[in-house]
């Protein structure tokens, strides 16, 4: 898993079938702190996320097995919007 910040939209009007009503959205990884760690990626959103918002993502096999993805040829998919994120200093 990692933190991320939705940054924009992917419109894509061909694509895989099996994507098809799936919201893509470009998300940039982020530190604890907010602070981007750059490198951009598109991300399925299973969890209605929104504009600049702090997102939970995961990659790969997890990606496949969140909430409604099934089947579907995801990578990275969204699976939680984030209220805050503590870092012990110590």
């Amino acid at each position: 898993m990692f933190l991320a910040r939705v940054v924009g939209t992917v419109v894509a009007s061909h694509k895989d079938v099996r994507l098809e009503g799936m919201k893509l959205l470009l998300v940039v990884p982020v530190t604890p702190d907010g602070d981007d760690e750059g490198g951009y990626q598109v991300a399925v959103d299973t969890v209605n996320a929104g504009f600049r918002e702090t997102v939970i993502c995961v990659r790969g096999s997890s990606a496949r097995l969140a909430q409604g993805v099934g089947d579907r040829p995801v990578d990275t998919a969204i699976i939680g919007i984030v209220d805050s994120a503590d870092v012990d200093q110590t």
